[in-house]
């Protein structure tokens, strides 16, 4: 597995823990640089996806909820909203990783992690958000 794949994924695992617990995922991240669970430290990328994450949350919930057509954010599935945030993350604010690159990483994620039908919906939503990107910007 890749570096960022790996990176990418233990923030989800990051954001997952955070809301399972119902414990700020600033917080998390803080204590899990402080005092490691694993014998790795967090990568500087995991970090800075979930630092990025912090500083933009409300702006990243906002254009999910408005392009998840018929799907709040509490009505996805945890791990799909977790996916879903860092790869919003990387296509809006992450100037070294191409959107399509983001995508792909988000749809393996959901692949590996959620049900069925979510690398489908991940793919759709992330793929609009990158579309309406310039109106952003």
């Amino acid at each position: 597995m890749a570096k960022r794949t790996k990176a990418r994924k233990r923030a989800v695992e990051l954001l997952y823990e955070a809301e399972a617990r119902g414990v700020n995922v600033g917080s998390l991240l803080a204590e899990r640089v402080e005092t490691p669970t694993t014998q790795h430290p967090l990568q500087e990328y995991t970090i800075a996806i979930v630092e990025g994450l912090v500083e933009h949350w409300a702006d990243v919930d906002e254009l999910l909820s408005t392009y998840s057509h018929g799907w709040t954010l509490e009505r996805m599935p945890d791990v799909d909203r977790a996916v879903l945030r860092v790869g919003a993350w990387e296509i809006l604010h992450s100037e070294e990783v191409p959107d399509p690159v983001a995508i792909s990483e988000a749809v393996a994620l959901a692949t590996t992690l959620s049900t069925d039908e979510s690398p489908r919906f991940v793919n759709g939503l992330l793929a609009r958000i990158s579309e309406v990107k310039p109106t952003l910007v």
